[in-house]
Formats: C-alpha cells, structure tokens, sequence
C-alpha cells in the first residue's frame, strides 16, 4: 500500500472513531448493555493489536 495512502485511510477511520466516541458520550448514562458493548469493543481491539503484532513479528524475522 502507498504511504500516502495508508494516511489517508488512517485518518478516515480515526474521524470515524471519534465521531462514534461523541455519539456513545451524548447518548446519555451507559446501560448494562453499552457498557458490555465497550468491553467487547476493546477485547476485540487488543486481540486485532496481538495480531497485528505476532504477523510483524514473524514476518520480519
């Protein structure tokens, strides 16, 4: 992928993130089921960084 583009799509995605962050703060108090919905979220998150991580690793060696 080009650097420049590579950018670009990261910068989408991260005013994406904080659009939907804005979003998940206005709507109010978290209920039981937002709050299980962050803690998916974030597993999900750290497990795409393990990943992520593990195929640089093997990858460069």
């Amino acid at each position: 992928m080009y650097p420049e583009l590579f950018l670009y799509v990261e910068n989408v995605r991260a005013r994406e993130l904080r659009a939907e962050a804005e979003r998940h703060r206005r709507a109010g108090p978290s209920s039981v089921v937002r709050t299980w919905e962050t803690r998916l979220g974030w597993a999900l998150v750290e497990t795409g960084l393990r990943l992520v991580y593990r195929t640089a690793r093997t990858t460069a060696n």
